[in-house]
């Protein structure tokens, strides 16, 4: 079958490869209907990576496919039932998985970064990674599960948020276009959007944003004091992974600041006693947490419909020009077809 393989740093190829089996009594073998290029993709390709994965192996993890076969121990699953799979991959058995974290496992394995992932014509993920899709979800609907499902992480995170109050996302790629929807549908009352890239402001903008910053021109925090009569935004999302000092900048005293974005090679100084004086709450999220059922429902509900950010719609032969799309920040959402 045809995949697209990391060979090393900055590189990549279309390769033919053996097609995987079925091996263990839990297997599904799925057929890759339609894959995505994620951010964490153009990471791995860039030079110095920001995210390592291991060289050999099969790129890409956000999917939906077809189930062609199951191993022997598959109760929930069939050959022609429908999937989004969840990546990561917790091992059960450790202590955070035990006391119900399983998204900060120790033991986790990452399809496209760690194992082979989804950047194929087939797949062979467990059956515990799996969540069926209605039929009535259409492909380039349901390729956002992943993605989405790890904003919806986030999302839970903010459970005591209220109606009315005001967030500011900062970074207005796919992730910041997900979260300012979310937010939107969680009864915020104003959402803001910085972001520099004027391609991308237009998709912020078009999504009903209150107002679209770009920080590179204009005083971003000058700007969120003066939209919220002094006192900054009670919630403050970094999609980007190096903006903490933004947001700390942009949120209200005893407001809530949500570091999603990630960039291992980041490093930031902050004022910790700014922190403490001020009150503010400052949380992490990574990926979703118990939300791939609900993200599904969301997508099936009409309330959401992201397939106006797809961008590019390419063979796995045209990889590349996505790739380099994404790199010049010429594309938003790029989705590949392997079997077409």
């Amino acid at each position: 079958m045809k995949a697209i393989v990391f060979e090393d740093i900055g590189k990549f190829a279309v390769k033919d490869v053996l097609m995987p089996k079925v091996k263990k009594a839990t297997d599904l073998l799925v057929r890759v209907d339609a894959c995505s290029i994620c951010g964490t993709d153009v990471h791995i390709l860039s030079t110095p990576p920001g995210v390592n994965a291991k060289k050999g192996i099969i790129l890409g993890h956000e999917m939906v496919g077809t189930i062609e076969e199951v191993g022997n121990d598959v109760k929930g699953y069939k050959p022609g039932d429908r999937i989004v799979i969840d990546n990561n991959i917790p091992c059960g058995y450790c202590e955070e998985c035990q006391t119900g974290h399983y998204n900060t496992c120790l033991n986790m394995y990452a399809k496209g970064v760690d194992s082979d992932g989804v950047f194929a014509q087939y797949v062979v993920v467990p059956d515990s990674a799996a969540t069926k899709v209605p039929a009535t979800l259409p492909d380039d609907l349901a390729v956002f599960a992943e993605p989405v499902n790890c904003c919806m992480g986030g999302i839970q995170k903010l459970g005591t948020m209220m109606p009315g109050q005001t967030a500011v996302v900062l970074g207005g790629g796919p992730i910041g276009l997900y979260y300012l929807k979310l937010l939107q549908l969680k009864g915020a009352g104003k959402v803001f959007v910085s972001e520099v890239s004027e391609y991308r402001s237009k998709y912020a903008t078009d999504m009903k944003a209150t107002r679209v910053i770009n920080p590179a021109k204009e005083n971003l925090a000058q700007i969120i004091k003066k939209e919220t009569n002094g006192y900054g935004a009670d919630i403050v999302i970094d999609t980007v992974g190096t903006l903490l000092n933004d947001a700390l900048a942009c949120v209200r005293a005893s407001g809530t600041i949500l570091l999603f974005g990630l960039n291992g090679n980041a490093r930031q100084t902050i004022c910790q006693s700014d922190i403490a004086t001020r009150n503010i709450s400052i949380l992490g999220s990574y990926i979703g947490h118990f939300t791939f059922e609900p993200t599904i429902q969301l997508l099936s509900s009409g309330l959401v419909d992201f397939r106006n950010m797809i961008t590019h719609r390419l063979t796995l032969d045209e990889f590349g020009v996505g790739l380099d799309a994404m790199r010049k920040g010429e594309a938003l959402e790029v989705v590949l077809y392997p079997n077409k």
